[in-house]
């Protein structure tokens, strides 16, 4: 039996290729849902699977044939077209989940608030990104390490006309300040190159390849946004942007949240077993 019968009339062997296959779908779709290239996705994933099914049923041998030979360009053509999303998704699989939690010190998240507050009220433009579960050496090897405990003096110095380090972007990793004047990806999203400037795109550009979540203070207006897995909110006010970030930045990941749950059980189940 050929593999497609077996998917039209599954054995046991069967369905747990079936399981296999709708598991990675399913996957595949939750990563690409909502960027760039979800809609092509779509339309590729549509047209590839019609024409097997068409080929298929109707016993179109030479086209079958014709698609088996393409399958390889078609490969290479899937990566070149969905790079960006590629990447994201492989660097969301190697998310250290287990190693990385929340942060903790809400000094962190009162230095930043506070200082894109200031910088706000001066329409001194800044770039602010936390580091989260996945890393960020490469992009702080374009700027200058700097290494030191977070501040909002410190923070906002930085980012003050004509000192050294204010063009680019900071990176923060836990309560350390990593690095400076570095330079961030920009997203090629064509509604955000229309209506944003650089720096904008510069932070929806970083939270689109890595799970980082970057402040943005504008120079023009003064306004203060916060990116996230590609999206951007902008103009908010402080009380709003510390809820936001204290929502985010002190829940730890969900792999690492399923495994306290777990071990929490576990202690209750061994700790119920002793009084017994």
């Amino acid at each position: 039996m050929n593999p497609f019968n077996r998917l039209i009339f599954p054995d046991g062997s069967g369905w747990i290729e079936i399981a296999c296959l709708t598991f990675l779908f399913y996957y595949a779709l939750y990563f690409f849902r909502g960027t760039r290239g979800a809609p092509a996705l779509t339309g590729f994933g549509m047209i590839f699977i019609t024409m097997i099914v068409v080929t298929r049923f109707l016993h179109l041998d030479a086209l079958n044939w014709l698609l088996g030979r393409f399958s390889v360009y078609l490969a290479v053509a899937f990566l070149v077209l969905f790079q960006p999303e590629i990447r994201r998704v492989l660097a969301e699989l190697g998310k250290q989940h287990f190693f990385t939690g929340a942060v903790e010190d809400r000094d962190v998240i009162d230095s930043i608030v506070e200082a894109a507050t200031i910088l706000s009220r001066r329409k001194i433009g800044a770039l602010i990104a936390v580091e989260r579960a996945i890393g960020m050496r490469a992009i702080m090897e374009t700027g200058v390490a700097v290494d030191c405990r977070i501040s909002t003096e410190i923070l906002a110095s930085i980012f003050f006309p004509y000192t050294p380090l204010h063009d680019g972007g900071v990176i923060i990793s836990g309560s350390r300040l990593s690095a400076a004047r570095c330079v961030f990806p920009l997203s090629m999203r064509e509604e955000f190159s229309n209506m944003l400037g650089t720096r904008h795109r510069a932070a929806v550009g970083l939270t689109e390849e890595t799970d980082a979540v970057v402040v943005v203070v504008s120079e023009e207006s003064g306004g203060i946004s916060l990116s996230r897995e590609g999206h951007l909110l902008q103009n908010l006010e402080p009380e709003k942007l510390q809820r936001l970030l204290t929502g985010v930045l002190s829940r730890p990941p969900p792999a690492l949240h399923r495994w306290q749950k777990w071990r929490k059980k576990l202690s209750r189940s061994a700790a119920a077993k002793e009084r017994v």
